[in-house]
């Protein structure tokens, strides 16, 4: 047990206790065979009960005894009168108590416990959550316990505000209770709920008020305990956004019809039905994942027959209702048009999380001062810096996106063990910014490239290279880079959209070297590409990357791919992309022609750079290459 010394013992205690476990293996080992033979030879009486309890009453996690004594129940129940059952299930009560003395984290014993219950036709609940307070008392942490006291409050119609008193008396004794935190997770919608925003919507406004007081309590009491930080994610967590089709494309020359949705679904299930609308006139069609994987998918294509796409009539209208979702979308294909689409101007908050209330934007604006003013504290707690990002996150992505980069770089040297975590959750964030960004600015290309531009390091920069308005200048960045010798320090400013204006000579001293400012993307992962179905020219380069995901495929519109200078090792991902002409992997691991396999399924692909890889050291790669991908023409190695 935790807290306890090892007592050493000596040569001849050990040797005796040696001997005791012997002598007890020896009895275990002869009474599980016999059980196990008489269970074989159908003999399920209440000698089997009998050396059963001897075993379990050792070792209470042989699920196959439990399995044993539930048979025998079975059929005694069967043949015993009502007053003799009674006293059986009064006695097999009594020993699974016996036994949750021995192990009170026994799966099979709470589970036994649950099943008898179940079978009597008058359970007394009452003795069961005082059985379940009593564990509860010696371990209120016991999760096991929690289980079971949720089963008997379900079937005892015990009222949640009850149960949520409870858990206030068990976290007043012990913030550091994740179950009792978990519980009332459970019991608050229950007690509050909010139709409009379904069973995971937000609290009302003065009953998280007062949750969030309790928490803070608890983490301010003892940051480094997680349970109540994860509780305050919770409560601060977002409602599930509302089913919605997010955009629609028809592509004559690919005589197809491709939807986004919302969330992932799996169309042509039970519960999950699309219909096609076209010219008015309902279209039966085969829907299909573009990965080819029959799973859910947030994007889904089907193929459309010649007649909904001739030039005779001046359009064609295509209409998808989404049954379940309550939603539909409708475009328009005119003619002489090879492509049309509708897609819904997304802010941030239908992108990537549900609009926020006034009242909850200040809830959240209060609890990021309060986490800052927690992580001034204590500077180092992972779990606070963790917190103050996700609330920036939840206020305003684009505004915090400087500060909340600044807070993962503290984040990775606070707790370096999940740095690959936290760069993958940085990624994400910084695809969702760059898909805002081009929402906002309405365009079909996508720059997610980690930039590198040219700084000349001086002995000193003149005033005058000071923007007008100050550091806060849009579009200028500000680097105070350490030379040799190193008591120089040189401010240096430059314009990103103006690279090779820099520097001005006239105001220089004494070029000491360049090096590189860069414009930091450094990607680990790619995600939310349901969201760019229309973009036509993507830019990976100078990223983290180590595979494209499958999800590649939904870009059905991709025309240019370059991912250059990452550490690509398999082409997976890159399939089915019809209008893909480009392909530039420049720098990357790939190691065998035949990686490059999945890019036949690409039509249109014309060029091809894998200038940089290893395969290109091997005799032959371009014959091979060129039997491969017979349809490209220019394979660069």
């Amino acid at each position: 047990m935790h807290g306890r010394l090892k007592v050493k013992t000596s040569e001849e205690q050990a040797e005796a206790k040696r001997l005791e476990r012997e002598q007890k293996l020896k009895l275990y080992q002869s009474a599980t065979q016999t059980v196990f033979q008489k269970r074989q030879a159908g003999e399920l009486d209440e000698s089997v009960l009998e050396l059963t309890s001897q075993i379990l009453g050792a070792n209470p996690d042989f699920a196959t005894l439990w399995n044993c004594r539930r048979e025998v129940i079975q059929r005694l129940e069967a043949q015993k009168s009502p007053e003799e059952l009674a006293v059986l299930v009064k006695a097999e009560l009594g020993f699974l108590e016996s036994c949750l003395r021995v192990n009170p984290k026994s799966y099979g014993t709470w589970h036994h416990r649950c099943w008898l219950l179940g079978r009597l036709p008058e359970p007394n609940w009452a003795r069961e959550l005082e059985l379940c307070a009593r564990f509860l008392e010696v371990d209120e942490r016991n999760f096991h316990c929690w289980d079971y006291r949720r089963f008997v409050a379900a079937q005892a119609a015990v009222p949640p505000a009850e149960e949520l008193a409870f858990t206030d008396s068990l976290i007043t004794r012990n913030f550091s209770n994740y179950s009792s935190w978990h519980y009332r997770s459970c019991l608050l919608p229950q007690l509050h709920p909010q139709p409009d925003f379904g069973p995971h919507g937000r609290l009302p406004e003065d009953v998280l008020l007062k949750e969030l007081e309790l928490v803070q309590n608890a983490f301010f009491t003892d940051p480094n305990d997680q349970s109540a930080w994860f509780y305050h994610r919770w409560l601060l967590g977002r409602a599930d956004p509302q089913d919605a089709l997010h955009c629609l494309h028809v592509s004559r020359d690919e005589a197809c019809l491709t939807v986004s949705f919302s969330r992932p679904l799996l169309v042509g299930s039970r519960t999950e039905t699309l219909l096609l609308i076209v010219d008015e006139s309902l279209l039966a069609v085969e829907w299909r994942t573009p990965d080819g994987r029959n799973r859910p998918s947030h994007v889904w294509i089907c193929d459309l027959p010649s007649t909904s796409l001739n030039d005779q009539q001046p359009q064609h209208t295509f209409r998808v209702i989404w049954t379940t979702g309550d939603t539909q979308k409708e475009c328009v294909l005119l003619k002489g048009h090879q492509e049309g689409w509708c897609r819904d101007s997304a802010t941030d908050e239908q992108l990537f999380r549900c609009e926020l209330s006034v009242e909850k934007s200040t809830v959240l604006q209060s609890e990021l001062e309060s986490c800052k003013e927690l992580q001034e504290l204590e500077p180092e707690n992972k779990w606070c810096l963790l917190t103050v990002i996700l609330l920036m996150r939840a206020l305003d992505p684009l505004l915090y996106e400087k500060e909340m980069l600044q807070y993962f770089q503290t984040l990775k040297a606070v707790d370096p063990m999940r740095a690959a975590y936290l760069d993958d959750l940085r990624s994400k964030f910084l695809v969702e910014n760059s898909v805002l960004k081009m929402e906002y600015a309405e365009v079909r290309v996508l720059q997610l490239a980690h930039k590198f531009f040219p700084i000349f390091l001086t002995h000193h920069c003149s005033p005058s290279l000071l923007p007008p308005n100050g550091l806060n200048s849009p579009g200028l960045l500000l680097a105070s880079i350490c030379v040799s010798p190193p008591t120089l320090l040189c401010p240096l400013y430059l314009s990103p959209l103006h690279p090779h204006h820099w520097p001005p000579t006239p105001v220089l001293t004494s070029v000491l070297g360049v090096c590189t400012l860069v414009a930091c993307k450094d990607l680990t992962v790619l995600c939310h590409l349901e969201q760019l179905l229309l973009v036509t020219h993507l830019d990976l380069s100078n990223n983290r990357l180590r595979a494209l995901p499958p999800a590649l495929a939904a870009l059905r519109c991709l025309e240019v791919l370059q991912v250059n200078d990452n550490a690509i090792e398999s082409l997976d991902g890159v399939t089915n992309l019809p209008r893909l002409q480009e392909l530039l992997l420049c720098n990357n691991r790939l190691q065998q022609p035949g990686a490059l396999q999945p890019l036949a399924s690409c039509p249109k692909l014309v060029l091809l750079n894998l200038q940089g890889n290893p395969l290109c050291q091997i005799v032959g790669t371009s014959e091979h290459l060129a039997e491969l991908l017979p349809s490209v023409s220019s394979i660069l190695t």
